[in-house]
């Protein structure tokens, strides 16, 4: 835990921990633009997109500033870092109604990697 908090508090450590929280703040905005926009608008797909995206990279920077705040034993900031990742995981997980770029594309994904990856099974020529 020692070890976290004198990271938490390097150069490098403060780095990492603004450039997450800037893709979180990014994520929130972006939620709060598709929740304004118009159904099946251009703008709502492009911010529904961006925050389908930038969502899991937002939770698990997130997730690490609420470690270190439970680690340096800043309280208040483990329960508003909780709050807005809860908020975030609630709107990810209950959001899914919307048109993105991503919609359809786990099974596009997996149709593709079983194509591309499936063991080939071709025979050597005969040497003869």
């Amino acid at each position: 835990m020692e070890a976290v908090s004198s990271f938490s508090a390097s150069v490098p450590g403060q780095t990492l921990l603004a450039i997450g929280q800037t893709v979180v703040v990014v994520c929130v905005c972006f939620d709060m633009v598709r929740a304004t926009s118009v159904p099946r608008s251009h703008r709502r797909y492009v911010a529904s997109t961006v925050f389908r995206t930038l969502a899991i990279p937002a939770v698990i920077a997130d997730a690490l500033t609420v470690l270190v705040a439970i680690v340096v034993s800043s309280w208040i900031d483990v329960v508003m870092g909780m709050f807005v990742l809860t908020a975030i995981i609630f709107r990810f997980h209950y959001g899914k109604d919307e048109d993105n770029w991503w919609q359809g594309k786990g099974k596009k994904l997996a149709r593709w990697a079983r194509r591309h990856l499936s063991a080939r099974t071709s025979v050597a020529p005969a040497m003869g």
